[in-house]
């Protein structure tokens, strides 16, 4: 197996991982772990992992150079995009994070074509109009205080900007990930995020009460930290060595499917024509915008 097939695979296993994440971290929160303490848990482990692991790869350098690149990219996709996702998903739905997320494509295609100074053609702007038009919608117009969701259109706003600071990262971190191994770019990510996010994140993470959690919450923390964290960035680092930020940001569509499953399904969530309605104009803006490829990444 050539290893494009190789970060088509782990880009899969990537999305199946978030479409899972979007239910199983809803559970935890604000109950039993609030947002900010929940990244604090997240980065922590996650960082405590990548450098035990590297123990057993050739050491790296980060040159000087790539220093300032390498904080830009924590920030964007180790401290806002997991900062804004968490605390939206705390007062959101699992189906509305899930289906904003999809706008990440667009975003991603108009800081490359930015950056590389490509023309979007009309068709794209219209499918960059639709697909913004749906994620007002559900920004707007989601008002239901079920499941768990206390304030849906401020969570369903912070989704949009998390998604946009997701692709921002994307852009950044790829000519890092060709230059380096995946091992050394996350500990050295993970490490600049735990400093960042200490002084926001610690206070919430004092406030969580070990002794009242039942074990199938300890499951969610686990499997955030060590597959939601831990496994998808290094899968997402391994796969954007070999495909663009453009193409990786694609399989961000499949996080609807398996979300709206599998929150319908343990009855986290439901589906309802604002959502439907919603949802397809965004998948209509997001096919206009990808139907023909004209960004190869940075």
């Amino acid at each position: 197996m050539n290893k494009r097939s190789l970060a088509i695979m782990a880009a899969i296993m990537e999305s199946t991982i978030y479409g899972l994440n979007h239910t199983i971290a809803k559970a935890v929160m604000p109950e039993y772990v609030k947002p900010f303490g929940f990244i604090f848990l997240r980065v922590t482990g996650a960082a405590i992992l990548f450098w035990l692991v590297s123990l057993w790869f050739p050491k790296e350098k980060i040159a000087n150079s790539d220093w300032p690149r390498l904080i830009a990219a924590t920030v964007c996709g180790m401290v806002i995009n997991m900062l804004l996702f968490f605390k939206g998903l705390s007062l959101s739905t699992p189906i509305n994070s899930s289906v904003i997320m999809t706008i990440s494509p667009i975003l991603v295609l108009l800081l490359s074509s930015y950056l590389l100074k490509e023309r979007i053609t009309l068709l794209k702007v219209i499918g960059i109009i639709i697909s913004l038009s749906g994620a007002l919608i559900l920004i707007l117009f989601s008002a239901e205080q079920k499941y768990n969701a206390p304030n849906i259109p401020l969570g369903n706003l912070l989704f949009l900007i998390n998604a946009f600071s997701f692709g921002i990262y994307l852009i950044l971190v790829k000519p890092l990930a060709a230059k380096y191994h995946p091992i050394t770019l996350m500990k050295w990510l993970f490490l600049c995020s735990f400093l960042i996010n200490f002084p926001i994140t610690f206070w919430e993470f004092r406030q969580i009460e070990w002794e009242s959690m039942p074990p199938a919450i300890w499951g969610s923390i686990a499997f955030v930290i060590l597959g939601t964290t831990f496994s998808t960035y290094l899968l997402n680092i391994f796969a954007i060595k070999q495909l663009a930020a453009s193409t990786l940001s694609s399989f961000i569509y499949l996080q609807p499917l398996i979300a709206i499953v599998f929150s319908v399904a343990v009855g986290a969530d439901q589906l309802n024509l604002l959502k439907i309605v919603a949802g397809s104009l965004i998948f209509l803006g997001v096919y206009l915008v990808t139907k023909k490829k004209t960004v190869t990444g940075s």
